[in-house]
């Protein structure tokens, strides 16, 4: 006879990992959707962590991992057991998107994130030249998300704009990832 613990589907508090570049605007991001203040940032070495509800009060664990260079090999190590993954493009660094492409390819192709779903969030759409969504999208290689749902947002961490509807399309991958889990988990346990 099994435990109780063995015949009941836990749901833990949502593990959520935001990568990007370095000065994508990943930690204004985390600060502006914990406090909504905009505080000053600091390139962030390692992590920072925060646990959030999104605006239906589902609960996030939300780590914000360093997007330099030499910080970016340890990106593997933060994505096992993740349930969705915010990827933050500066959409006004026309320069280093062919940069932050080639990092998100990366990261997809890591064997922990089979079927996680991807929130792209182009940050700085306040800036006059930053690219629309419509551009990010053509630059995007779309055989990269096959199999696996994502959507393309944009925001602004700086007026705080775009990042409640991010919440709510992350608490929507989540939902659907938990419930696929569950899904399992019941069939593996008839």
């Amino acid at each position: 006879m099994g435990t109780l613990s063995s015949k009941v589907w836990y749901k833990r508090d949502a593990r959520v990992v935001m990568l990007g570049l370095d000065f994508a605007g990943k930690s204004t991001i985390l600060s502006k959707l914990k406090s909504n203040e905009l505080v000053e940032t600091f390139p962030t070495v390692g992590f920072n962590v925060e646990t959030l509800k999104t605006p239906c009060h589902l609960p996030l664990t939300l780590w914000d991992v360093g997007g330099q260079d030499k910080l970016r090999a340890s990106w593997k190590d933060y994505l096992e057991d993740t349930d969705a993954l915010i990827f933050v493009l500066d959409s006004a660094d026309k320069t280093r998107l062919p940069e932050a492409m080639a990092e998100l390819e990366k990261v997809l192709n890591n064997v922990h994130m089979t079927g996680v779903p991807v929130l792209l969030l182009a940050n700085k759409q306040e800036l006059p030249k930053s690219l629309s969504l419509a551009e990010l999208q053509e630059k995007l290689n779309l055989e990269w998300f096959s199999g696996r749902s994502w959507e393309l947002r944009g925001c602004s961490a700086h007026t705080g704009e775009g990042l409640r509807e991010a919440l709510m399309a992350l608490q929507m991958f989540v939902d659907l990832k938990q419930s696929r889990m569950e899904r399992e988990w019941l069939n593996r346990r008839n």
